[in-house]
């Protein structure tokens, strides 16, 4: 099997042509895909999260299980001050210190995730701004992120501005959506 070049020994500012990277962890094996975009950029248009899934990682979201064995796949900067929590999802850990996530046997119910991304939107994300594009799962995903965005007018219409106690659970999970809700 072709091994990739570890994220962090390439240039993450162009695409000269597309790269591959192969997956191997708990979740996946043998999945190869391709990056097309420019990590970080070449977003669709009506795509614009507040986040990077680096400074999610450094926040605090998912209760810090999320991505323990996918640092292979990933910029070892993501990781460097990531909170991580390798023997189980730890909501201390989230920024908001709540749990806001429902556990991937209830995203598999609901049909929420893709055979691509097992892991569910965050996965997706994480991807998608590396540089991978899958046309018609990427048009599935942005529209449930842009739905997701119906909490940020919950927040606002029932919280004083900059209140952090106020609605925790629904902060927590606008930032697993990679909406900056400590600045709501």
């Amino acid at each position: 099997m072709t091994r990739t070049t570890r994220r962090s020994e390439t240039s993450a500012l162009s695409i000269d042509r597309p790269r591959l990277v192969d997956v191997n962890d708990r979740m996946q094996t043998g999945y190869r895909y391709e990056l097309t975009a420019r990590e970080g950029g070449g977003f669709d248009p009506d795509f614009r999260p507040e986040l990077t899934p680096q400074l999610m990682l450094d926040l605090g979201v998912f209760g810090g299980k999320y991505m323990t064995d996918t640092r292979e796949e990933f910029p070892e900067n993501w990781f460097r001050n990531a909170k991580l929590s390798p023997s189980g999802r730890n909501p201390a850990l989230n920024y908001f210190g709540v749990d806001a996530s429902q556990p991937l046997s209830e995203w598999r119910k609901k049909g929420w995730l893709h055979p691509a991304d097992p892991r569910g939107w965050f996965q997706w994300y994480c991807r998608y701004f590396m540089g991978r594009r899958m046309p018609a799962e990427d048009v599935r995903q942005i529209k449930r992120w842009k739905a997701f965005r119906r909490h940020v007018t919950q927040v606002r219409r029932n919280c004083e501005p900059g209140d952090p106690f106020c609605r925790p659970r629904q902060r927590q999970a606008l930032l697993h959506w990679a909406y900056d809700s400590r600045k709501i």
